[in-house]
């Protein structure tokens, strides 16, 4: 009789995600699509409850085969440990009813925004192998969308959140729903060969099509990217620190953002140790810029907001190849009570679309200061000339240029929420 019931257990937790024992002493949870184009969510939600906790010095397997499991409905995946996830396949979300999304998505922990798929824990591993796709299907939101920032309860793809020690490597995300990957209360996660394409077959307007973006995060390295979008490639938020982002390259959004910050009334917020090097922007708005929110709180997030304080510092971009650019740098405080110091840009080489290399739009109430601009060269591509304007404003203790003017007006980092 015990042995009966034994293998009536197996055979139930296998037409869902069969357990069975692996190297590294812990169990094995092999995720069985559901036929016929059917929500395969259930599925995965059973193979994380089963096999996404190991045992103390053991680890768990999650394996999704090399076939499309259809994602209907939410994921939340979070209280991990220790637990090697392995996507050979392609998880696609379902568009066809939009509607359930707006009503369903869960909440992100920030800004009002919302994701498809909460995911997080201690000891992850995330191998997508070059080939393992996240496919948000997301040009059903582009037109749906059509323009219009930060629609209230649209989806981000994935939410990596309360997590720590963790690898995301070799994955591949296309048509993501809103931002791509959010990495929020976290540390030490390495997240490497990472590719992103989230643009538009039908033409629509890609906005708030963020690559990544991190929050309440420290130590978060982001390597070997590529990304291809119509906003922010990636973007540190609140509270970021010690973020590495190298190896990597960027094309047609907005490129590096760091913010937007400050947007809470009265409240601290920080960016701090943000290293970028050995990146090439091609035909990005710019190479890196910092958008703040203004002094005066108007409005609640994600649309509105600021009142903020705080400070980014201790900010490096260094060996940035730009392709046909509009700004190697630029930033955006005006009324902001957020200060920017210590920023260290180098060796900055290509191609700009105008005469202007960096404009740096400072607060009277909390002037940038300490700002270095050293080995630029780069030519404007409409003229082949050298581009010599360092358009500035309330900016202290310049090293490597010489400001020479206010910003123009033309360019508002701002409104790149």
């Amino acid at each position: 009789m015990l042995l009966l019931l034994c293998c009536l257990l197996v055979f139930l937790l296998g037409s869902h995600a069969s357990p069975a024992s692996n190297q590294a002493g812990g169990v094995t949870c092999v995720v069985k699509a559901a036929s016929n184009g059917r929500d395969s969510a259930k599925v995965i939600r059973d193979a994380f409850k089963t096999c996404g906790k190991a045992k103390s010095g053991q680890r768990n397997r999650i394996v999704f085969e090399n076939t499309t499991y259809t994602i209907a409905s939410v994921l939340d995946t979070t209280g991990l440990k220790d637990v090697d996830i392995e996507l050979h396949g392609t998880l696609s979300w379902n568009n066809s009813n939009l509607n359930y999304w707006l009503e369903n998505s869960l909440p992100m922990g920030y800004q009002n925004q919302s994701t498809a798929w909460r995911l997080g824990g201690d000891g992850i591993t995330f191998q997508g192998y070059g080939s393992g796709t996240f496919n948000g299907n997301g040009d059903a939101w582009y037109r749906f969308i059509n323009g219009r920032s930060n629609y209230p309860r649209r989806p981000h793809q994935l939410t990596i959140t309360g997590t720590t020690n963790s690898v995301f490597e070799g994955l591949i995300f296309l048509q993501s729903q809103m931002w791509t990957m959010t990495v929020i209360h976290s540390s030490n996660v390495l997240l490497q060969d990472i590719y992103v394409n989230n643009t538009s077959k039908t033409g629509a307007p890609t906005v708030n099509t963020d690559g990544a973006d991190t929050i309440f995060a420290n130590n978060i390295t982001f390597r070997r990217w590529t990304v291809d979008n119509g906003d922010d490639a990636i973007s540190p938020k609140a509270n970021s620190t010690n973020i590495l982002i190298e190896d990597s390259a960027f094309y047609r959004g907005s490129g590096i953002a760091l913010g937007s910050i400050g947007q809470y009334d009265d409240t601290f917020e920080t960016i701090q140790n943000v290293t970028c090097r050995n990146i090439t922007s091609h035909r990005t708005k710019y190479g890196a810029y910092i958008k703040t929110w203004t002094g005066v709180n108007k409005g609640y997030p994600p649309n509105g907001g600021g009142g903020g304080y705080g400070y980014a510092s201790n900010l490096t971009f260094e060996d940035f190849r730009l392709i046909d650019v509009q700004k190697a740098f630029s930033s955006d405080c005006d009324t902001s009570k957020f200060n920017i110091h210590d920023v260290y840009l180098s060796d900055f080489s290509g191609t700009i679309r105008g005469d202007v290399v960096t404009t740096l739009q400072c607060s009277t109430a909390s002037p940038c200061r300490n700002i270095q601009l050293l080995d630029v060269a780069v030519i404007n591509s409409s003229n082949n000339t050298t581009p010599r304007q360092y358009q500035c404003d309330s900016v202290k203790r310049t090293v490597g240029f010489n400001c020479t003017g206010p910003p123009d007006g033309e360019d508002n980092a701002f409104k790149k929420l």
